[in-house]
């Protein structure tokens, strides 16, 4: 546990810190109902763009959704292959698809 040696953690200034942001607020509050109809007018005109990076997420998120499942009977297949000791790695034809990968992922 960290003790504040300025005693902010106090219940009294708890207290007296929460009457403050009350009181805060509600001047807040009173200086903006006079500036509603230019906030209005400004948030109509605000708009929303996505970095580059955000729209790179977007569509490989959209691609994931789009990607069908997978193949079960395959799966199984390989598992029967690698249990019998006869599945063979081509390590050529691994790097190639790797690669293909990365490129189509990071343009």
């Amino acid at each position: 546990m960290v003790n504040n040696i300025n005693g902010q953690n106090q219940p009294n200034n708890v207290a007296t810190n929460a009457k403050q942001q009350r009181a805060e607020l509600q001047r807040n509050e009173a200086s903006n109902t006079t500036a509603k109809p230019q906030a209005q007018a400004k948030a109509a005109a605000d708009s929303v763009s996505l970095t580059p990076q955000a729209q790179q997420l977007k569509g490989l998120q959209e691609k994931a959704q789009q990607a069908p499942s997978f193949d079960s009977k395959k799966v199984d297949e390989l598992k029967k292959a690698i249990a019998e000791g006869k599945y063979q790695v081509d390590s050529e034809k691994l790097a190639k698809n790797i690669a293909a990968f990365e490129f189509d992922l990071f343009g």
